[in-house]
């Protein structure tokens, strides 16, 4: 016997991207959808090369959680985003909720892949600059050459360009890699 479900299909691409299976590589990037591929090894090098510095430093110094992707994290109802690293300061960890985040994390790093490249130095770039992330570093796996941004008055200023290294501001710490 078959029981009355009333079952209604996705209405927004947010609610579409909600209903994908745990695990799928996919970020909603200014309402679309925008799936890719495993990043690359050198990616995924450079990222193991980078994390546990954070890691252990902020537990450390007991300053909040650090992540990797795929965790989602909602700015707004056009933007999910898969940062590749993130920290959650302890004044925002209320934002961590049961299916991901929601709101800002305090710093991200974006590592560049070819598939989504563009995405992080333009759209993405600017969604968490309105979104409030007070620190987002952009590092390219190629070159190891690495681009910091501070969140001033509401506004992305750069404040560090080199290779192979990050000095956060927020944090107070430096990775060489």
């Amino acid at each position: 016997m078959f029981t009355d479900i009333n079952i209604q299909p996705p209405r927004t691409i947010m609610e579409v991207f909600d209903s994908l299976p745990e695990g799928t590589r996919a970020q909603l990037i200014e309402n679309n959808l925008v799936m890719s591929p495993a990043p690359l090894s050198r990616h995924q090098i450079t990222l193991d090369l980078i994390y546990p510095e954070l890691s252990i430093y902020a537990r450390k110094k007991k300053l909040g959680i650090a992540l990797t992707a795929p965790t989602d994290v909602y700015l707004d109802k056009q933007n999910a985003y898969q940062p590749d690293i993130l920290f959650i300061p302890n004044e925002r960890l209320d934002i961590i909720k049961e299916n991901g985040l929601y709101g800002a994390p305090g710093l991200i790093i974006e590592i560049l892949s070819p598939a989504t490249a563009k995405y992080d130095l333009e759209e993405k770039k600017d969604v968490y600059e309105r979104s409030g992330v007070t620190e987002y570093w952009i590092v390219d796996p190629a070159d190891n050459s690495t681009t910091g941004y501070y969140l001033v008055n509401d506004e992305y200023h750069e404040f560090f360009k080199g290779a192979g290294r990050i000095e956060s501001k927020l944090l107070d710490w430096q990775c060489s890699f």
